[in-house]
Order: C-alpha cells, then sequence, then structure tokens
C-alpha cells in the first residue's frame, strides 16, 4: 500500500477536517504551510519507522503526526499574550486535537512530545520517538529550502556564498 493510501486510511477524517484545510493558509518554515508541513512529516514517519524496521500501531503514528502542529493559528503574526511558539504549541495542539478527535495515549503523547528536547519531555513511544525525529528532518529541509540553499558550508568550515 503507498503512502497517500494509508495516510487516507487511517487520517482521511483529518485531512478533510476544517481545522487542517484551515492550515494551508498558516505558514510554518519558508515558504511551507503548516498542511503541507504535517503532510510531510506523516509520510517522513511511515518512511523511517518502515525503513528502520520499527514495529508500531501505524493508524496511531499516522493519526499523531497528522496532527503534531493542530495548533489552528499563524504563529507568525501577533498575538496577545507573550508564549513562545515553540514551547507551547504541543499543548495547544494536543487540547485541539482531543476536542476535535479524540486521541489515544500514544497520539497525546506524540503531539506532547513532539519538540523534546526543546520541551523538557520525553517521547514513551516509539511512535512518539520516530515523530520527533521526522519533524526535526522535515523542519531542516523545509527552512534550508526556504533560504533558497544560497549558502553553503566548504569543508573547512567557512561559508562560501554562490
Amino acid at each position: 500500500m503507498d503512502d497517500m493510501t494509508i495516510i487516507t486510511k487511517y487520517g482521511g477524517d483529518i485531512i478533510a477536517s476544517s481545522g487542517m484545510q484551515a492550515e494551508k493558509g498558516f505558514m510554518q518554515h519558508g515558504s511551507v504551510t503548516t498542511y503541507d508541513h504535517s503532510m510531510a512529516v506523516t509520510k517522513m514517519c511511515l518512511r523511517l519507522s518502515r525503513g528502520l524496521h520499527i514495529r508500531t500501531d501505524e493508524r496511531s503514528l499516522i493519526r499523531g503526526a497528522l496532527l503534531h502542529d493542530y495548533y489552528l493559528y499563524d504563529w507568525h503574526a501577533p498575538r496577545d499574550g507573550s508564549d513562545l511558539h515553540a514551547f507551547s504549541h504541543p499543548g495547544k495542539a494536543v487540547r485541539n486535537a482531543a476536542r476535535d478527535f479524540g486521541l489515544n495515549e500514544i497520539e497525546r503523547d506524540m503531539i506532547r512530545c513532539h519538540m523534546f528536547p526543546l520541551t523538557v519531555r520525553p517521547p514513551r513511544f516509539r511512535e512518539s520517538a520516530i515523530l520527533c525525529l521526522a519533524d526535526k528532518i522535515c523542519a531542516f529541509r523545509e527552512t534550508w529550502a526556504g533560504l533558497g540553499n544560497r549558502n553553503t558550508v566548504r569543508q573547512d568550515g567557512k561559508e562560501k556564498t554562490r
């Protein structure tokens, strides 16, 4: 079964929801929307679990990955309050996801812990650890692409501009 078929099988209700559709209007990293980031992270989770032969609850892996950034606002826009998005958004995402879809223990842990080690809560499940890694891989790729790859680092450690 290809990635999109299994993602749709387990997460089709999430993908079709008004909250996920709203994510198409929120920028995440560089020129990537939160929706596109969540889809890329979900696909990366599947690739990592399969490629590393890690047994997972695939339904929970997909649903937790789709919902890991389900905070439902543009974090670049000024908001009331002085919270730092990187630290506060996992809690907001888990509350929104629980309200809109209900969560099992694995999905809840995945969303709460995906920013580890920036946030201090370590992952309790394999699915959570996979999400931590997948999110960082995708965030790096998206941010790097947003920089236009103008700057590269040579082997001697000095920056070279193209």
